[in-house]
């Protein structure tokens, strides 16, 4: 992955808000409930907020009641890295943009069919761009 976009720290804080740096740049975890994509219902692509890739689809979202916008897929395969996070004594699979490597938040295996897992991001790592209303 030594193709990643990257950006200059001074850069980063000067466009992310300082919750969207900590949860993107220091693996940091917004609280349960608090993000504005939570429960969301609009179409669209959420994208990541640091570099604009895709990443998630409103096709594949929905409500897992954990309090984080959840998804049982990635728009893509390679839209999305995994890594094993081993913070405060558990193990957990860190999801992460592919592109930037930018923190996302978890994948867990309680998800609904057809996949069974459940994309638990963040909303501050995420810009959803809404689809154009149907005329």
């Amino acid at each position: 992955m030594s193709d990643k976009r990257e950006f200059s720290e001074e850069e980063l804080r000067e466009r992310l808000t300082p919750e969207q740096y900590q949860v993107t740049q220091k693996a940091g975890t917004e609280p349960a409930f608090s993000g504005i994509y939570n429960d969301c219902k609009d179409d669209g692509v959420y994208r990541c907020i640091v570099c604009d890739e895709s990443l998630f689809s409103s096709d594949s979202k929905y409500d897992s009641g954990s309090g984080w916008p959840s998804f049982w897929k990635p728009v893509n395969d390679s839209a999305v890295a995994t890594k094993t996070d081993r913070k405060f004594g558990m193990r957990r699979i860190e999801v992460l943009c592919a592109n930037c490597g930018a923190h996302l938040g978890h994948v867990f295996p309680d998800g609904p069919a057809p996949t069974g897992d459940r994309y638990c991001m963040n909303s501050a790592s995420l810009r959803l761009e809404r689809s154009e209303p149907a005329e």
